[in-house]
């Protein structure tokens, strides 16, 4: 007997409750499937397609050690799957949930088909603390505010997490099948002709184990002040686990478990860690709500705001998909278009072009940095939330399609829970508060002291003013 593991966004071995059932089952065949031809599917950005790559790679070792081989296949996720069904004949196939609607969608077409065909499916709760449609405000309808949705969040029942299959649990790969599948260097999800996937390979360890590691180090020290240090860009405040929670190598159960159970003085930082957790279930909760969430703002009256640079995203394909550079740190002056200058770190506002900047080299933005880059280009420069907000999702390794447009409308006005148009950031007070020694600005943006450094793309005062003349022109509608 066989069964399936479908592998998506839930990239481990512990506590992944589909593959518990999958071994359980029977010998199991584990896939993942690389779908960007589903009907609303959207394709991954290239910072994304790089970590997938690295974490298909880490995966395929740790299902080996356990007996079990990954196959990779390509193509609409339904039609693969019945295919692969016609070739082992398994007895179940079993897989994590998803919250869009697109995967919904894809799910519902699986899960029907496989039935109609004989074979058990059966989707499991591995993702969120607690799935979208279990939550609801006292008159039946959904959190748009998040400290209600937290208050309860924090309340309910966290289940424990599952010990990993070991071997001895799992059959032998000689045991089952033999299925043919994809070469991961043929899907080409790393870029080519640039340098970026060095620059990111140094920065990054995609997989289980590494997710381990780095939340060791942030639980043996960052989580005791991280109340407060989260807000600092220039220390070493933050978790930085946000990209192993998106790709699922480590679990949110896991999380609020070992950071709960953990003795000593953490109980603020571990508090605040934890209401980052209840966030993030708060952004999947709006997505499952408003599945438009990346393409339509949130408060309609959005509709009628004067955006200066309306420009929609995807008119051309960005750089970093052709596999150069968008655009280098010495080509930074050179920039031709205002959103070029913000993308490149060239805007002559210290605090924005070291985000932007560290975006580029790493992957990766401090999140007190993410809302000032956010701030300035949609209020001080007047540009669409989604012109950033695609850039965001090319750029960024942690980039998910609940948290990215979630915040990005947080900041922008139009979002649930937004903080109020008038909540200008001012990236120069900010940077007196947040980087009082200039340690992050020192390190990203060297030449802010140097002949060539490019003006001020905006004048902060008057744009903050334009920005409010704008958003009375919607007030009331």
């Amino acid at each position: 007997m066989t069964s399936i593991m479908w592998f998506r966004d839930d990239l481990r071995i512990a506590d992944n409750p589909a593959l518990v059932a999958a071994v359980h089952e029977a010998a199991p065949v584990a896939i993942y499937i690389l779908d960007e031809e589903s009907a609303g599917i959207r394709p991954l950005g290239a910072a994304a397609r790089w970590w997938l790559h690295e974490a298909l790679v880490q995966l395929r070792v740790d299902l080996a050690d356990r007996g079990i081989e990954l196959v990779l296949r390509r193509g609409p996720a339904a039609e693969v799957l019945a295919a692969l069904v016609r070739e082992v004949e398994p007895t179940a196939v079993y897989w994590n949930r998803r919250y869009g609607m697109a995967e919904r969608t894809v799910d519902t077409q699986v899960k029907e088909g496989l039935r109609t065909s004989g074979v058990h499916a059966e989707s499991f709760q591995a993702t969120l603390l607690h799935e979208p449609w279990t939550i609801h405000t006292g008159q039946g309808g959904h959190y748009r505010v998040f400290t209600p949705f937290w208050n309860q969040l924090r309340e309910l029942h966290i289940r424990h997490p599952l010990d990993a299959p070991d071997r001895t649990s799992t059959r032998a790969m000689d045991q089952g099948p033999r299925i043919d599948g994809d070469d991961l260097d043929a899907w080409g999800l790393v870029p080519t002709g640039a340098d970026w996937p060095a620059k990111l390979a140094a920065q990054w360890t995609p997989g289980e184990a590494a997710a381990w590691w780095v939340f060791e180090d942030f639980a043996d020290g960052p989580v005791n002040d991280y109340a407060e240090g989260h807000d600092l860009p220039g220390t070493t405040g933050t978790s930085r686990l946000s990209p192993y929670l998106r790709w699922g190598h480590i679990s949110p159960f896991q999380l609020w478990h070992a950071l709960s159970s953990r003795p000593g003085p953490t109980s603020g930082g571990t508090m605040a860690y934890l209401r980052q957790l209840g966030w993030r279930e708060f952004c999947w909760h709006l997505l499952y709500h408003h599945p438009q969430l990346a393409t339509r703002n949130l408060r309609g009256s959005f509709d009628r705001f004067p955006w200066r640079w309306p420009d929609r995203p995807g008119a051309e394909t960005p750089r970093c998909l052709r596999g150069d550079p968008p655009f280098p740190a010495s080509e930074a002056a050179t920039a031709d278009e205002p959103v070029d200058a913000w993308k490149s770190g060239a805007t002559g506002i210290p605090m924005v072009d070291a985000g932007m900047r560290e975006l580029w080299e790493t992957g990766w933005m401090h999140n007190r940095v993410r809302m000032l880059v956010a701030s300035f280009l949609t209020k001080n420069m007047g540009v669409h939330w989604q012109v950033g907000e695609q850039w965001f999702w090319e750029t960024l390794v942690d980039a998910d399609e609940a948290s990215n447009p979630a915040n990005w409308q947080w900041v922008a006005g139009s979002g649930a829970d937004a903080s109020p148009f008038f909540r200008i950031f001012n990236p120069n007070t900010q940077a007196r508060r947040f980087d009082a020694q200039g340690n992050y600005v020192n390190r990203w943006v060297p030449d802010a002291l140097l002949p060539g450094y490019p003006e001020p793309l905006e004048d902060l005062a008057d744009s903050r003013r334009r920005a409010l003349d704008d958003y009375r022109t919607i007030q009331g509608s």
